[in-house]
């Protein structure tokens, strides 16, 4: 249960830097454009909010297998065999894993029942979470 709780807390920690990092490029946005409160301004945004922290997870998760908030955790996304995740892989967990988000939080809850703990995006694709020893 302690291993779920760090990756529910990293979960948290994770939704305040994209919070922050959504709220920064909506501020430059808004400069730039204008009102963006409907219409293809408002999709524009959107678009953009989801392909810049796209971006930013890809990267994490091919780079390193970790984002801010997994190493400030000590938690690391490998493959099904312990490896980094190539740029496809990463794209399909972003996708899934935002897919599974919108029905209430579908994939977080998931881990309360998983074997291993894992979330649902994880499961469907081999990937998982592991824990990095403290040094």
């Amino acid at each position: 249960m302690k291993y779920l709780i760090k990756r529910y807390l990293a979960v948290i920690y994770e939704t305040l830097l994209m919070l922050a990092l959504a709220l920064a490029l909506t501020a430059a946005y808004v400069m730039l454009v204008g009102d963006a409160g409907h219409g293809w301004k408002r999709l524009g945004l959107q678009a953009l909010l989801w392909l810049a922290m796209g971006a930013y997870f890809v990267r994490c998760w091919v780079v390193t297998g970790q984002t801010l908030a997994s190493q400030t955790w000590k938690l690391k996304v490998v493959d099904a065999h312990g490896q980094l995740l190539s740029h496809q892989q990463a794209m399909r967990r972003y996708l899934l894993a935002c897919l599974l988000l919108l029905p209430a939080g579908l994939t977080l809850w998931w881990a309360l029942l998983d074997r291993d703990q894992q979330f649902l995006h994880d499961r469907l694709l081999g990937s998982r979470i592991i824990e990095l020893p403290r040094t």
